[in-house]
């Protein structure tokens, strides 16, 4: 009769995880390419805190705050959301100012050119005010 060979699963402990790998995947995560949770996933790393135990030891930024790192934003995600702000911002500037342009045609105004000079104004009067030199 042959032997019937079992299969056993080991779990896999820290020690199966070279250096190189877990500096690789910290920087992939610090870098901000994706979270420590994603990167559990993508590697198959079974630990729901291996990463983040990785990212303490070994990592470059202050992996120690006790904020919940699922509601953190990776630098990638943060970028995106300020290009998004900045695209909102424009779009609002410009409106404002064909505002002002539709309300100096119809009410017969100046808005701009008063806001000009009087901003222009207020730049003069900075530059003219004698600054003290502190000597007597």
């Amino acid at each position: 009769m042959e032997e019937q060979k079992l299969k056993v699963s080991v779990k896999r402990t820290q020690k199966d995880y070279s250096l190189a790998f877990k500096l690789s995947v910290i920087d992939e995560v610090e870098s901000g390419f994706m979270t420590y949770i994603q990167a559990q996933n993508k590697y198959g790393i079974q630990g729901c805190s291996t990463v983040l135990k990785w990212l303490r030891k070994h990592g470059r930024l202050n992996w120690e705050n006790k904020e919940l790192m699922k509601e953190r934003q990776t630098p990638h995600q943060k970028l995106r959301e300020l290009e998004k702000k900045v695209k909102r911002l424009e779009m609002e500037k410009e409106i404002l100012n064909r505002t002002i342009d539709i309300a100096d045609d119809m009410l017969g105004t100046q808005i701009r050119k008063k806001y000009l000079a009087l901003l222009s104004k207020a730049s003069k009067q900075q530059s003219d005010t004698p600054e003290d030199t502190g000597s007597n």
